[in-house]
């Protein structure tokens, strides 16, 4: 059988995906530590692309989704939840997110984190487990609990509904429990030496004769009969397995505190699928036979064995990137001794001896990367790098228009959303957490601590590569989560809050995977070749550039230059955007964005807008290309020539960008509306900081009006509730509104106020709360 391959990453989520499901071959819920559940339906089949909504906005984190199937009293199904607050909410999926719940059941005491449907019973009834070392099952349409699950010695992980009248748990105590559905207890056994978190219910059929399988902090899959006769063990985790699934196949999915989703087969693993996060909190399965996974890197992925449903060569290739470029701390690969591990030359002479099998390699630069055996490929695939610690999900990370290598979360008080600490390997520990200890209003006495806690979780960590959105492998409370209140030195009165506004930096995205487009580039090009398109496909003088110049491009993203090299690469990529078949502009238009932040020259030789709007990029319904064509004109602002360019062609840039500000029938794009506020900050602080490139100051008063009607616009728009997009559309309002207003030019401050209160009011975020402060002064 096929291997699994990426078929879409599902971005959104603003923390770790906690749990996921299937509703349907073609919808996936998902829930996440940011409070809320999303519903992610396929809009297009191939190559998949996902639209996504909110389907509940809770108020702390959600642990636990499923799904109830539909029926006539709800032809959509219902969405069920439950998380920190200890309620299990269910409502309709495609209900506003503000809607009332159909039922909301109160009961448990603590953190609801394992939930099951019903299966083979007339009416839906669902089983819920809980840390307050309880499971209950409920009527779903009495709104009730009809029974408590007793006998329990710790917090209830697991929770399996397995038939009509056998439910199944799984606890913390070590303990596998066998109730009736009335509640009474039939069977208990001891299951492991730890923690027994992970229930399946196996196909009636399975060659083993095994009813169920479980797992747990062990990391071995276990197969057990109803009777708890120990069936089988499958060995092959390294660490935590926290969820399981079964196939239609029969086959057994695990996920992992080991970076690893693992397919197993008669009692054999015969797929590793590594991820570019610590943590692979869960996976579910479809019925078409495709996966779906949610992790600590903010990310749900579909996977599939479908060639009708593989991702396009851009999800592949990013995908493949981050697992490759992701951090892996020491501590999962244990002791390490750099001096006997083999060379690079050990992956091409030497085979693995099973699935899943890991490799260190010791690099030439001295680092240490990991490689896993695939017995499909019959390869060696690189995994990531060691390094010495780790405070993060494995991948450089975006936060407020820069990228970081470790995005930390700090808890500052107890049922509050942690605060997030952003920091770079060249920065100094102590300048950092003196910044951060003023933005956030906190006592300057955090400051040891706050430094302290930078250096410990970053020590040998030099990549600039590993980063995230938490530091810890559990999001309540790890070794690596800093705590200020635990501090013992008095507390004098808060600092002031360093102001936000106006913004007075450009800014830009330009982190790329240049081996990976320059790779794809060679390969269309010999396809074009194939096909006798000589007449647009690159000439061999830029075939043999190509790789010099896009090291060239990458050395110039954080310093533009006038380069020959450059200028010959962007006469390339234009063609690549404008004459290139649809499906093949994708890699061009990457490098078009990158190219206008680092050619100083690029504007002299080509018309971008022009080449965009020939390239339909914004107005071919692909969010792709939209996204990397609006990042191509805010990157125009990363050097002076450009910066006169968007001046100059600012109606047609608007022109072009304006209708990704409207609202639209199906769900935002998170990615194209980030890049849109991105680029509107940039405007911002052009009108701001030379206003003279725009002309009279009547013409700047009346463009900083016309983008002050887009960003109402999408923050008016409740199905923006991405924080990262409303923070940028709240900078640039705020950097907009310091523009000097001028004769016959209007501005709508009523609308402007009334969006900037809908998109702020629910926010926790402290930074977008500052930010509403510092508004509500210029309103």
């Amino acid at each position: 059988m096929a291997d699994f391959k990426i078929s879409a990453s599902l971005q959104g989520h603003e923390d770790d995906v906690r749990g996921v499901v299937f509703a349907s071959a073609t919808t996936v819920v998902s829930c996440s530590r940011d409070s809320t559940v999303r519903s992610w339906t396929l809009t297009q089949p191939s190559p998949p692309t996902y639209d996504d909504s909110i389907a509940f906005q809770g108020s702390a984190f959600i642990n636990a989704v499923a799904y109830i199937q539909p029926s006539t009293a709800y032809p959509e199904g219902l969405v069920v939840s439950g998380g920190k607050d200890a309620i299990i909410d269910i409502r309709q999926p495609g209900r506003p997110p503000d809607a009332n719940a159909e039922r909301m059941l109160l009961g448990h005491e603590g953190n609801v984190c394992a939930l099951d449907v019903s299966r083979g019973t007339p009416t839906p009834y669902i089983v819920s487990g809980s840390w307050d070392g309880s499971a209950r099952i409920w009527d779903v349409e009495k709104g009730q609990s009809t029974a408590t699950l007793e006998g329990h010695g710790a917090s209830v992980w697991g929770v399996l509904w397995y038939d009509a009248d056998i439910i199944i748990t799984a606890c913390a105590d070590q303990n596998i429990r066998i109730f009736s559905a009335s509640g009474k207890l039939r069977k208990e056994f001891k299951a492991s030496t730890e923690v027994v978190r992970a229930l399946c219910r196996l196909n009636p059929d399975a060659a083993s004769g095994a009813a169920f399988a479980s797992a747990g902090n062990d990391g071995i899959i276990k197969l057990w009969t109803l009777d708890g006769v120990e069936v089988a063990q499958l060995h092959g985790h390294s660490n935590f397995v926290y969820t399981l699934a079964c196939l239609p196949s029969g086959e057994i999915v695990s996920s992992s505190e080991d970076r690893t989703v693992r397919i197993w087969k008669d009692g054999q693993c015969v797929q590793t699928i590594t991820h570019p996060a610590i943590s692979v909190w869960s996976v579910a399965a479809s019925e078409n036979g495709d996966i779906v996974t949610g992790a600590s890197d903010r990310i749900a992925r579909v996977f599939t064995r479908s060639p009708d449903r593989v991702g396009n060569d851009i999800t592949i290739a990013e995908f493949e990137a981050a697992v490759k470029g992701s951090s892996i701390p020491k501590q999962q690969m244990g002791e390490i001794n750099k001096e006997q591990l083999p060379g690079p030359d050990f992956l091409t002479s030497k085979s693995g001896t099973k699935e899943g099998q890991v490799q260190m390699i010791r690099e030439p630069n001295g680092n240490v990367s990991a490689h896993t055996w695939s017995t499909a490929a019959q390869q060696w695939i690189n995994v990531g790098t060691v390094v010495d610690a780790a405070g993060s999900s494995g991948r450089k990370t975006e936060f407020m228009g820069k990228d970081y290598d470790y995005v930390f979360d700090v808890d500052i008080e107890e049922g509050k959303p942690p605060l997030k600490l952003p920091f770079n390997v060249s920065q100094n520990p102590y300048e950092v957490a003196q910044q951060w200890i003023a933005n956030n209003e906190l006592p300057m006495t955090y400051i040891d601590q706050v430094a302290n806690f930078i250096i410990t979780n970053t020590q040998g960590a030099t990549l600039g590569q590993a980063s995230g959105d938490g530091p810890g492998a559990d999001p309540w409370g790890s070794e690596r989560r800093y705590r200020p209140e635990d501090a013992s030195a008095p507390v004098p009165a808060p600092v002031t809050r360093q102001k936000v506004l106006p913004q007075k930096e450009y800014l830009t995205i330009t982190t790329a995977s240049f081996s990976i487009i320059q790779k794809k580039l060679g390969e269309l090009n010999q396809e074009l070749l194939k096909e006798g398109r000589k007449d647009i496909a690159l000439n061999p003088t830029q075939v043999e550039q190509l790789p010099v110049a896009i090291k060239e491009l990458e050395s110039s993203t954080s310093s533009p230059k006038s380069s020959s090299l450059l200028d010959g690469l962007s006469d390339a990529v234009v063609t690549i955007v404008t004459s290139w078949p649809d499906k093949m502009r994708l890699p061009g238009l990457d490098l078009l964005r990158c190219l206008t932040n680092a050619s100083k020259d690029i504007t002299q030789h080509h018309d971008i807008v022009a080449a965009l709007k020939q390239s339909e990029a914004l107005t071919n319904g692909n969010a792709n290309t939209a996204m990397l064509a609006i990042r191509a004109l805010a990157n125009l602002f990363g050097n002076a020539a450009g910066q006169q360019y968007a001046a100059a062609n600012f109606e047609s840039i608007h022109a072009l960008v304006a209708p990704h500000a409207q609202p639209t029938a199906g769900a935002v794009n998170r990615n194209v509306h980030i890049a849109l506020t991105t680029l509107h900050i940039n405007y911002a602080v052009l009108l701001t900081s030379n206003p003279s490139a725009s002309g009279s100051p009547a013409e700047a008063a009346s463009r900083a009006a016309t983008l002050l009607q887009d960003l109402t616009t999408i923050l008016g728009n409740s199905k923006i509730v991405d924080s990262e997009t409303v923070y940028r559309a709240l900078v640039a309002v705020g950097t907009l509104l310091r523009v000097p207003p001028a004769d016959g030019v209007q501005v709508d401050g009523a609308a402007i106020e009334q969006a900037v209160k809908r998109a702020t009011g629910s926010s926790k975020e402290p930074r977008i709360k500052g930010l509403a402060g510092e508004l509500d002064t210029l309103l």
